[in-house]
C-alpha cells in the first residue's frame, strides 16, 4: 500500500523534461519586455499558459523550479534579475504568488475538474491571490498602504494580465489540440 503511494508521488522522465521546459519558458516570458507608458513581461502570459498547458500537478511545480532558480541566481526574473533579493524586493510578492495561482489551479483541477470553464475561473481566482500577495508583501517593504499599493501595481495591469489569460487559454488549446502534455 505505501509503495502504491510512493510510486504515485514519483514523476516520470517525461514529466521531469516538461516541468523543465515550461521552467525555461516561464524564464524567457519573463525576459520579454513590452516597452509601454507602464512596462510590461510576459511572465504572467507564461504562467498562465504553464498551468493551462501543462496541468495543475505539472505546472505547479514548473512554477516552484522557476522560482527556486531565480533563487540561486539564475537570471530567470524580469531584467535578467535573480537571487534572494528580487524575490525580497518590493516587487517579489507577486513572484511568490505565482505559488498561490498554481495551486489555486491545481486544488480546482483535482477537486471540480478540467474543464474550460473551471480552468478560466481558477486563472482568475489563482491570480486575485497572487495580486493580493503581491500587493501586501509591496505595503511591507514599502511602508504604504492597500490603496496605494492597489493603484501602483495592480490596477495599471488589470486590462494587460486579461489579455495574457485570454492569450494564453488560445493558446494553450492550440497546443493541446496537436499535442500531447
Amino acid at each position: 500500500m505505501s509503495e502504491n503511494i510512493v510510486s504515485k508521488s514519483k514523476f516520470s522522465t517525461r514529466e521531469i523534461v516538461i516541468i523543465a521546459m515550461f521552467s525555461a519558458i516561464l524564464a524567457v516570458c519573463s525576459w520579454i519586455s513590452v516597452p509601454t507608458t507602464i512596462p510590461f513581461t510576459l511572465q504572467t502570459f507564461g504562467v498562465f499558459a504553464t498551468m493551462s498547458i501543462s496541468g495543475g500537478r505539472k505546472g505547479f511545480f514548473s512554477i516552484l523550479v522557476y522560482i527556486l532558480l531565480g533563487a540561486v541566481g539564475m537570471p530567470v526574473f524580469s531584467g535578467f534579475s535573480a537571487g534572494i533579493s528580487a524575490l525580497t524586493s518590493y516587487s517579489g510578492g507577486y513572484i511568490w504568488g505565482f505559488i498561490f495561482l498554481a495551486l489555486t489551479y491545481w486544488c480546482a483541477e483535482k477537486f471540480i475538474g478540467k474543464q474550460f470553464i473551471v480552468q478560466v475561473i481558477s486563472l482568475i481566482v489563482g491570480m486575485l491571490l497572487c495580486y493580493l500577495c503581491g500587493t501586501l508583501w509591496f505595503m511591507y517593504v514599502t511602508k504604504s498602504t492597500f490603496i496605494y499599493g492597489l493603484s501602483a501595481c495592480v490596477v495599471p495591469y488589470l486590462l494587460f494580465d486579461a489579455l495574457k489569460m485570454i492569450l494564453a487559454l488560445f493558446v494553450s488549446a492550440r497546443v493541446k489540440k496537436y499535442v500531447r502534455i
